[in-house]
């Protein structure tokens, strides 16, 4: 087996069995082109599954978010259907290792799009915009990993839920709108929408570049996670999380770690 697939069925197997591994770069030099590699590998498992691709998120578009992790760079994943929730569902916490979660912003694209139209409007790109969830669950030791680490994991992608969808048109400008994180009715974090590479909108071309360069696809019909508002929280083992963003409304997530029989609609 190449370096990539080996890589990707350890990964996977954390992900799947809920069991923290070793950082890859701790046994091996792990370079981005091979991190990207693995990434490609362990998705391929998941579709070879029967999961379907549903988009692609950003991370480390947030200065609070790379600062919380060490990194800098801005990086690419994917997001299947599995890992999607709908709005207000409950989330077993045992199908992850040490989750947490953060407010974002989501767009729905309405076109194609590639590295060669980054000055393409987005008006004619994004079909409508979202306030988001996304729970992200590295499946190193201790929620520490270098660039290449946390790219080979899918950029820790775990599960992400979606707000209400408001047309691109009537939503106005998103570049500093204010960002709520709350727990049980509690803030825990605050921000703006400004933290994502200044404007969200941003995020539509970086994902555009990116993922010509490493080999992603953006298509009609699919979700663009742009990146985090704030640092992320600890995933409470029980209680609601709810971000709400200024103009664009509120999306929720319960959460439960099995210790009471489980209500209907959870993972």
């Amino acid at each position: 087996m190449t370096a990539d697939a080996v890589f990707a069925a350890a990964l996977d197997t954390a992900q799947r069995t809920a069991t923290a591994i070793s950082q890859l770069s701790a046994s091996a030099e792990v370079d981005l082109d091979t991190a990207y590699a693995t990434q490609h590998a362990l998705i391929a498992r998941r579709i070879a599954r029967g999961e379907r691709l549903t988009g692609l998120k950003l991370g480390f578009t947030s200065q609070a978010k790379a600062q919380q992790m060490g990194v800098h760079d801005v990086i690419v994943g994917s997001l299947t259907d599995a890992m999607r929730l709908d709005d207000g569902a409950l989330f077993d916490r045992r199908s992850a290792i040490h989750p947490r979660i953060e407010p974002e912003v989501a767009y729905l694209l309405a076109a194609d799009f590639d590295g060669s139209e980054v000055d393409r409007p987005l008006s004619e790109v994004v079909a409508a915009v979202a306030p988001a969830l996304e729970i992200i669950d590295s499946r190193y030791r201790d929620f520490r990993f270098s660039l290449a680490d946390v790219v080979a994991d899918n950029t820790s992608a775990a599960a992400y839920v979606i707000g209400p969808w408001t047309p691109f048109v009537q939503a106005g400008a998103l570049d500093n709108r204010a960002v709520r994180l709350e727990v049980d009715g509690r803030i825990s974090a605050t921000g703006s929408t400004a933290a994502i590479l200044g404007d969200p909108g941003r995020a539509v071309a970086a994902a555009a570049r990116l993922a010509s360069h490493h080999g992603f696809t953006l298509r009609a019909g699919t979700v663009l996670l742009a990146g985090a508002a704030t640092a992320a929280v600890p995933l409470p083992d029980h209680g609601m999380v709810e971000a709400t963003i200024t103009g664009l409304g509120r999306v929720s997530i319960h959460t439960h770690d099995g210790s009471d029989s489980l209500e209907k609609g959870s993972r």
